[in-house]
This record gives C-alpha cells, sequence and structure tokens, in this order.
C-alpha cells in the first residue's frame, strides 16, 4: 500500500514544472515563516531538498540572515541514523554526497544537540489529513523525530497533491505536529 501510494504521488510531481514547484514553495515558505512556531524558535532543522520536494533553499537562506540557528540533517549511514548539524552558509558550508543529498562537508560537522532544537521543517512523499508522514522508506527521520523532545515541533512540507485522506501508519511512524502545502 504505502509503495504504491509512493508510485502516485512521486509520478504526480514528475508532471509539475519547475515554476509550479518553485512559486509552490515560495508560498509554503512564506507560510512556515508566518507560524508562531518558527517566528518563536532559535534553532531550526531543515531537510536540505532535492528536485521533487518542497525547495527550502531559499528558505535556509533567510533563515539564517534573520538570525537563526539552522541545522540540517547528516546521514550517519553505518548507524542508520540522522543527527542535527550545524551551518552557517549554505553554499560554502555544504557539498553532494550521495544520491546528490547535500550535507555538511565532511570534517565538519558540529552536531546540535537535539534537546537545543526548537523547530524541525521534515520532508515526505505525502502526508494525511492527521499528519501521518509518508518518507521514502528509511526510516531516518521517523527515527530521529522518535528522539525529539516533546517540546520540539515537527512541520511537514508538502505540495497540495502530497496529502491525501489517509495514509497507512505503522507502529514506528512518527507523525509531524503540522503539514504545510500550496
Amino acid at each position: 500500500m504505502k509503495h504504491k501510494i509512493r508510485h502516485r504521488i512521486k509520478e504526480k510531481i514528475k508532471s509539475y514544472s519547475g515554476f509550479e514547484k518553485s512559486q509552490k514553495s515560495d508560498i509554503i515558505k512564506d507560510k512556515l515563516f508566518n507560524e508562531e512556531a518558527f517566528k518563536k524558535s532559535k534553532i531550526v532543522m531543515f531537510y536540505v531538498s532535492l528536485k521533487d520536494e518542497v525547495n527550502t533553499l531559499s528558505m535556509i537562506d533567510e533563515a539564517l540572515k534573520t538570525g537563526k540557528k539552522v541545522c540540517v540533517p547528516v546521514i550517519i549511514k553505518e548507524e542508520k541514523r540522522l543527527i542535527a548539524g550545524e551551518i552557517k552558509d549554505r553554499k560554502k558550508d555544504l557539498e553532494s554526497q550521495r544520491f546528490g543529498i547535500y550535507q555538511p562537508k565532511p570534517g565538519k560537522v558540529k552536531e546540535v544537540p537535539l534537546e537545543n532544537i526548537d523547530l524541525v521543517v521534515v520532508p515526505g512523499v505525502a502526508f494525511d489529513s492527521n499528519n501521518v508522514r509518508l518518507g521514502r522508506g528509511h526510516g531516518y527521520y521517523d527515527r530521529f523525530l522518535s528522539r525529539l523532545s516533546k517540546d520540539t515541533k515537527a512541520i511537514g512540507l508538502a505540495f497540495d497533491f502530497q496529502v491525501v485522506e489517509h495514509l497507512p501508519k505503522d507502529s514506528h511512524d512518527i507523525p509531524v505536529w503540522k503539514t504545510i502545502t500550496a
């Protein structure tokens, strides 16, 4: 079931033009930056978007400019987990690594303790009306989100067609606090 939903949503994303993705990403950015939880946050963890996701690159840049501390996911492959790595400048601090995912340059990772993170901006292939999240199927974000403090909010970003009525939920699936769409 999850596989079919992933496939259907990924096909729909492919049909979206770069212009449409860019326009909707800008609307989502405005909604996120006007969100009270975002305004109050001092340390925000953003995912570094891939071409089939809501674009977070300008969000990262703007958050840094406004004085927020920003961290991004760093994959610890051997342990199958994510950590939060602080960045000061997206263009200088990140480089393309495995699968074209941008992460802090090796040897430059400054880990941010989970309890210091106020808000986590989370990608997803799909979300449902109960904020259940369907990821890419590797469980990295579910394991990461399960370790966060109850006070840390997780917000999913999605194009409107990525929100479905209901997603199958397994015991290890961690819902987000809110989903922002356009």
